[in-house]
């Protein structure tokens, strides 16, 4: 929500278990787009689109949905407004891990390669467009970088470009003083997602041992569920998920 970028607003939904397309995804970006302009008094003209969750075998399935729905978030408010638009999946669960060939660059007490190593020759894709980014310093066991994988990028990014503006927003998350291992839009996503999660417990089940969590609408109605993690407006421009 400013020009830092250091700032950010959320909206959530409900949505059915397993299932990996952001069904609302125009409603919702249509959304932050107003609260951006509100915040700014300016439309962007870039959105930059870090998305976590999916893995390979579902590229090509989530970049035609999400991507169609963030052209038709931004058609909506103006007919003209089309925004360049640069899609990046992050990933973490991998097994790729990264050393370091001189021992002196070694970092730590286990050894670790220095935060900021990026590389995208040689164990990267022939042809496509990503890079692995370590962009944490390790603090106890093997650091394992960052996959990403640029499906689109209206904004020609140079590969540069993309990895430095990736590792920067790593230094923003504002729970760590220190760079994480994801950029923090990324980061905030889960927050985000784990406390509406947590609007969704059973107050019924609650006990002194624990609670009940619905992953499921199952027996719940759809609408009772999206009221339950609904942001009130006086909250939505802040940062409460932080």
């Amino acid at each position: 929500m400013d020009a830092h970028p250091s700032r950010y607003c959320a909206t959530v939904r409900v949505q059915q278990h397993r299932q990996d397309i952001i069904q609302d995804l125009a409603t919702m970006v249509r959304e932050l787009l107003i609260q951006f302009y509100k915040s700014t008094r300016f439309k962007p003209t870039r959105i930059i689109y870090y998305r976590d969750g999916i893995s390979e075998g579902q590229f090509n399935q989530v970049l035609q949905h999400e991507l169609l729905a963030i052209r038709e978030a931004c058609i909506k408010l103006e007919k003209d407004y089309q925004p360049g638009i640069t899609f990046v999946v992050v990933q973490k669960r991998h097994h790729t891990r990264l050393f370091c060939m001189d021992r002196n660059e070694r970092v730590g007490k286990s050894g670790n390669i220095p935060a900021g190593t990026t590389v995208d020759t040689k164990i990267t894709h022939p042809s496509e467009f990503d890079f692995y980014l370590c962009s944490h310093a390790g603090i106890q066991g093997t650091s394992r970088p960052s996959h990403y994988h640029v499906l689109w990028d209206d904004n020609h990014f140079t590969s540069d470009e993309l990895q430095v503006l990736t590792y920067q927003l790593c230094h923003t998350y504002v729970r760590c003083t220190r760079s994480v291992s994801i950029p923090a839009p990324a980061y905030y996503a889960h927050l985000v997602a784990f406390r509406a999660r947590y609007h969704l417990v059973d107050k019924e089940h609650d006990s002194a041992e624990g609670s009940h969590t619905s992953g499921q609408s199952n027996g719940r109605d759809h609408q009772a569920l999206a009221k339950a993690v609904q942001i009130h407006q006086d909250t939505l421009r802040t940062m409460y998920f932080a």
